[in-house]
């Protein structure tokens, strides 16, 4: 549900409560300043941001690469070719 601050100040106890059904969003006009959250939803969170802080492109890359070996999904690559560059072509004054 979405609250002012004003009403958030004035009902912080009912703002509380209605966590558990969903996050409680406050604003001012309409910019967001505030999420109230279940405190489970936030650990959730937090477990979740310390594991992602934790995986290296290196493990995300292994992790799609057994995916796709699980999947049985293999990615063509096209075959190299060169390409007009504009910045190794001699000016033609």
């Amino acid at each position: 549900m979405k609250w002012t601050l004003e009403e958030a100040k004035k009902q912080l106890s009912s703002i509380i409560n209605a966590t558990s059904l969903e996050p409680q969003l406050i604003y001012t006009q309409e910019e967001l300043v505030a999420a109230i959250v279940d405190p489970e939803l936030f650990q959730e969170f937090l477990n979740w941001r310390k594991n992602a802080a934790k995986t290296s492109l290196d493990q995300v890359f292994k992790q799609v690469q057994q995916l796709c070996t699980e999947e049985n999904y293999s990615l063509e690559i096209p075959p190299r070719s060169d390409r007009d560059n504009p910045f190794t072509e001699e000016e033609n004054e």
